[in-house]
């Protein structure tokens, strides 16, 4: 391992248990492995609570309550940062200053905490760099 650490988001584990885009599936898989040799993951409270509801919301669920207690157990193998208070508020001046969603300005500041060099999502710009933590979109 380099040392370095990596932030997960939660989609990119969501789509390790989405049958219906195996082509994001495959691609979340391989990323996840070769992040994994090489760096710490990381994660937040926050992709805890959100991979559980988005593995069991709806009507067509992509996973049982079952399955996605367990995805959630595994996940939390990884180091988590804890959102509290003092990251709320980094987030919410994070949100002003970028003009990015509450929810999106929450992970990097965690991914920034945790002292994470990238950030592995879709839900932000390929590249961007923000707060110091860089973007990286596995499946663009």
């Amino acid at each position: 391992m380099s040392g370095e650490r990596t932030f997960v988001d939660t989609n990119v584990f969501v789509y390790l248990f989405d049958d219906s885009e195996p082509q994001k599936q495959g691609v979340a898989r391989k990323r996840l492995e070769k992040a994994q040799s090489e760096q710490e993951l990381v994660v937040s409270t926050q992709v805890l609570q959100e991979l559980y509801v988005a593995l069991t919301r709806g009507k067509s669920p992509i996973a049982s309550p079952d399955l996605a207690a367990r995805a959630v157990r595994e996940v939390a193998a990884y180091t988590v940062a804890q959102v509290d208070t003092p990251l709320v508020f980094e987030a919410i001046e994070s949100c002003r200053q970028h003009q990015i969603s509450f929810w999106d300005a929450l992970i990097v500041r965690a991914a920034h905490g945790a002292g994470c060099e990238t950030l592995l999502t879709e839900d932000l710009n390929h590249g961007q760099v923000i707060d110091g933590v860089r973007v990286e979109n596995p499946f663009a």
